[in-house]
C-alpha cells in the first residue's frame, strides 16, 4: 500500500539527508551527454495499447528553484509559460477532449512541499535530487520511475592558492565545505579516497555555503567547495579567487563503472507513466530540446532562469548557465550514469537512497 508522506515526515526525511543544501547548488562544467540517447529511450514498459493514439492529459510537471529547473526554462516558456510563486498544478490531469498533450507547472521553493504532492499523486513529473528519486521509489514501495538524468555535478573547489590545480593538491589542506551527512559528505569522502589524500587533507563542515564564501572573501588563500551558482557569484565577487577543480571531473577520472556524479533526476509516477505513454515520450523529447537550447544560448535563458527564481540577476544566470552541468540522459546512459552514484551514497549511508538500492523497474524503458 503506498505510504502518506505529510509535510513534517518530509522535512524530517530531507533533514536527514541533508537535500535543502544541495538544492541551491549545479555542478560544473559543460557535458557531451546533453540529450543523449533520447530518441532511443522514454516509453513504457506497458502496452502502448493503453494509451490513446493521442492522449489528451494535463502533464503536471514540479520542480524545485535550483539546478534541476534550469535545463526545463525553455520548454515552460513555449508550452505554459514560466509559473510564478504561488502558481498550483490542476487538481488532476484530464484535459478536455481533442486538446492532446498539455502541461502545468510549478516551482517551488523546498523540497518538503513538493514529496508530498508526489506521493500524494498530484505531481505527475518531477525534477528532484538525484537520490530523492530512490528514496520516493522505497517510500511508495516502487511506485515511482526515473525517466532521465537533467543535472550532473554540483561542487568545485574554490580557492586564491595557485598551489591548488588538481584534486590531489588539496593533501594538507584544510577545506572549507557544507553538507555533512548528506550527498556533499559522502561523494567527497569517496574522491579523497580514491585519490589517496584520506588521510592528508582537514575538513571543516559549515552549515551554509554562505559560509564557505564568506571565509573565501576574507581569506582567499583558503580552500572551499561550493556549487553553482554559488561558485559564479563568489568568483564575480573576488577576482582572486578562482575554480582549478570541477568535481564532476574527479569522479569522472576514479570511478571505473562508467557513472557520473549526478546530482538532478527526472522522475515520474508509475501510474501515470503505465497509463499515458506517449505524455511520458513527448516529455522527453521536450525537455531534451529544452536543455540543447539553454546550453547553446546562456543569454536568451537568463531571464528564463530569473523569472523562475533560480538566480537574482541576469549577468549571474549567464555566467553560471554554461557551467551547470544540464542535461538530459535517458534509456542505458541514464542507467549506468545514475546506478553507480547511489550504490556511493548506498555504501556511505543507506538512508540516503531509502534505505535500499531500487529495482530494475526504477529505471524507466522502452517498450
Amino acid at each position: 500500500m503506498q505510504k502518506n508522506m505529510t509535510r513534517r515526515e518530509a522535512l524530517a526525511t530531507l533533514a536527514g539527508l541533508g537535500l535543502t543544501g544541495i538544492l541551491a547548488g549545479c555542478g560544473t562544467g559543460a557535458s557531451d551527454s546533453s540529450a543523449s540517447d533520447s530518441s532511443k529511450s522514454g516509453g513504457a514498459k506497458a502496452s502502448k495499447a493503453k494509451a490513446k493514439a493521442t492522449d489528451d492529459v494535463v502533464v503536471r510537471v514540479a520542480s524545485l528553484k535550483g539546478p534541476t529547473t534550469i535545463g526545463l526554462v525553455k520548454m515552460m516558456d513555449t508550452t505554459s509559460g514560466i509559473p510564478t510563486d504561488g502558481a498550483a498544478l490542476p487538481e488532476d490531469n484530464s484535459a478536455k477532449k481533442g486538446s492532446g498533450i498539455t502541461y502545468a507547472y510549478a516551482v517551488s521553493a523546498s523540497p518538503d512541499e513538493l514529496l508530498p504532492q508526489i506521493i500524494q499523486g498530484k505531481v505527475d513529473i518531477a525534477c528532484v535530487p538525484s537520490n530523492v528519486g530512490s528514496v520516493l521509489y522505497n517510500k511508495t514501495e516502487g511506485k515511482i520511475r526515473v525517466i532521465d538524468v537533467n543535472t550532473l555535478g554540483v561542487l568545485s573547489v574554490v580557492t586564491g592558492d595557485s598551489s591548488v590545480a588538481k584534486f590531489e593538491d588539496l593533501a594538507g589542506k584544510t577545506v572549507y565545505v557544507s553538507g555533512k551527512g548528506s550527498s556533499p559528505e559522502y561523494v567527497l569522502d569517496f574522491l579523497l579516497g580514491k585519490a589517496g589524500i584520506a588521510d592528508k587533507v582537514t575538513v571543516e563542515w559549515k552549515s551554509e555555503h554562505a559560509e564557505v564564501a564568506a571565509i573565501l572573501a576574507s581569506d582567499p588563500a583558503a580552500v572551499g567547495i561550493l556549487p553553482q551558482p554559488f561558485t559564479t557569484a563568489t568568483l564575480v565577487q573576488n577576482g582572486s579567487l578562482k575554480a582549478p577543480v570541477d568535481l564532476t571531473d574527479v569522479w569522472k577520472e576514479y570511478a571505473t563503472d562508467g557513472s557520473e556524479f549526478v546530482m538532478g533526476a527526472t522522475i515520474v509516477r508509475a501510474a501515470f507513466a503505465d497509463e499515458h505513454p506517449e505524455a511520458v515520450e513527448d516529455f522527453l523529447r521536450r525537455h531534451a530540446k529544452s536543455v540543447k537550447q539553454v546550453n547553446a544560448d546562456p543569454k536568451a535563458a537568463a531571464p528564463l532562469v530569473v523569472k523562475a527564481g533560480i538566480v537574482p540577476k541576469e549577468p549571474i544566470a549567464q555566467k553560471a548557465i554554461p557551467q551547470c552541468n544540464v542535461v538530459c540522459i535517458t534509456g542505458k546512459k541514464m542507467r549506468r550514469a545514475l546506478e553507480g552514484y547511489l550504490q556511493v551514497l548506498y555504501d556511505a549511508n543507506k538512508a540516503s537512497v531509502g534505505g535500499a538500492l531500487p529495482a530494475d523497474d526504477f529505471y524507466y524503458q522502452q517498450a
